[in-house]
């Protein structure tokens, strides 16, 4: 087993929820060979510098995270894509400890394979943000706003998606156009939805 890292033992001692089934859960993992991290404020696990699996909690279970899970096998058909969004990372959730227990042979040999996809260095092909549908309240900032569309190209392809992903969420047009008009001027900015 590699060693424990203090930062995540902080982490544990901190959840409010889940701390048994993130020890458990931490244990299993180890055991596999893998260095511990804690990476955006969470238990991440990785192999050589690579990320391989993460460990989350919310409010009816907590998971654990594989980051190259579209690629494993899956032969047990537990692996759950977390958001309709979510191109390559895979998580198996749990609700309990005895569910873990159950399942930990299971979880090593998945944990191995994404060990051996990382090594292998495969890639999980993702969608192309041209295949990705551009909403028409978008669409019509677009084609009238000299120098949007300029600016929208020059984004990197996340962060084209995101703003698309954003502005198409919302069920209703007026709550598309408002997220439209209140992130134009980010947009000519150069900036990413989430930057400051």
């Amino acid at each position: 087993m590699n060693s424990l890292n203090p930062k995540v033992d902080v982490f544990i001692s901190k959840a409010t929820r889940w701390q048994s089934e993130y020890e458990k859960l931490r244990m299993i993992v180890l055991d596999c060979g893998l260095t511990e991290e804690v990476k955006w404020g969470k238990p991440c696990y990785t192999d050589e510098k690579k990320n391989i699996v993460l460990l989350h909690g919310f409010k009816e279970y907590c998971a654990l995270l594989f980051f190259k899970g579209a690629l494993l096998k899956d032969p047990k058909g537990i692996l759950i894509t977390q958001t309709e969004n979510t191109q390559a990372a895979r998580q198996i959730r749990f609700t309990n400890v005895k569910e873990i227990e159950e399942n930990e042979p299971i979880l090593t040999a998945y944990i191995h394979e994404a060990i051996e996809v990382e090594k292998a260095g495969l890639t999980v092909k993702f969608k192309e943000t041209r295949e990705y549908i551009v909403p028409e309240e978008f669409q019509k900032k677009l084609d009238e706003i000299p120098g949007l569309k300029t600016a929208f190209e020059a984004l990197t392809p996340g962060r084209q998606r995101a703003y698309i992903l954003f502005f198409s969420q919302p069920k209703q047009s007026k709550t598309r156009e408002a997220r439209v008009e209140k992130h134009i001027q980010h947009i000519l900015d150069g900036k990413g939805l989430n930057d400051q």
